[in-house]
Formats: C-alpha cells, sequence, structure tokens
C-alpha cells in the first residue's frame, strides 16, 4: 500500500513541475516598430529596467515600462536579465528610491498594456511574453556578451 501512495505522490510531483515549466513564459524584450535601436546586449537591458542608465547605448532616451508585480511574465524577464529574483527586485528599489537616485520603471498591468506603450513611443523599452509579439512592436535580439 505505501508504494502505491509513493508513487501516487511522486506522479503528482511530476504534474506539478511540468504544470511550472508550461507556465514558464519565453520574455522577450520590445520596442518601437520606429525605433532606432537594432540590438542590445543582455546587460545594457538589464541596466535599464534596474535604473542604473537612462539612455539607450547610441545616446537617445530609454524609458522603461515593466509589469506588474503579480505578472508571471515579469517575473522571468527579471530572472533571466537581471539575475534577480521579485525579492532581490523589491530590495533593490527599496534602496535606489530611499537614496534619492531614482524610481522604478512605470508598471502596467499586461503585455497588450505593454505593446500599446511601446508602439507609441520610440523612446520606450519593454518585455512581452513571445507569443504576444505582433506588428506593433518589434522583438529585440539579444547580443551575447
Amino acid at each position: 500500500m505505501w508504494v502505491v501512495r509513493r508513487i501516487g505522490i511522486a506522479v503528482a510531483g511530476l504534474a506539478l513541475c511540468a504544470a511550472s515549466a508550461a507556465v514558464k513564459a519565453d520574455v522577450v524584450v520590445v520596442v518601437a516598430t520606429s525605433s532606432p535601436v537594432k540590438t542590445l546586449a543582455r546587460n545594457q537591458v538589464a541596466d535599464i529596467f534596474l535604473g542604473k542608465t537612462s539612455r539607450f547605448p547610441g545616446g537617445g532616451q530609454a524609458t522603461p515600462i515593466d509589469q506588474t508585480e503579480d505578472s508571471p511574465t515579469r517575473d522571468e524577464f527579471y530572472t533571466t536579465f537581471t539575475g534577480k529574483s521579485a525579492s532581490q527586485l523589491k530590495a533593490h528599489w527599496s534602496k535606489i528610491i530611499f537614496t534619492g537616485r531614482g524610481q522604478p520603471p512605470q508598471a502596467v498591468s499586461s503585455s497588450a498594456e505593454v505593446k500599446k506603450r511601446v508602439a507609441e513611443n520610440p523612446d520606450t523599452i519593454g518585455y512581452i511574453d513571445t507569443r504576444e509579439v505582433d506588428g506593433s512592436v518589434r522583438a529585440l535580439p539579444i547580443e551575447a556578451q
């Protein structure tokens, strides 16, 4: 009887792992189709979204558009591009705000809202699930570092 119970627990664990992998989003960085930015390195993207720079490498203004804290796409983006977890990111911004060195990017509630904001302004940069990319924005190639 205990063997059947252990097998059941193992099967349930595998199902949960598969479900969490299915939830994991493939995230892409997006800019307006009219943006002069053609590519960025991973660390350049991280610097923009962590408030370390407000400019693209060519000197143009860079205005990041974030997603809300409850977004799985946001979690995946920050883990992939900055190596920071949600709690580390919160601590980062608390320190920046407390010292008066900046404010976090404006957050919107969905990938559709990110696309809308990015499409309207060539100075903006955002991130969305790769399945959400359409003709309104351009997925930005990320250079190897």
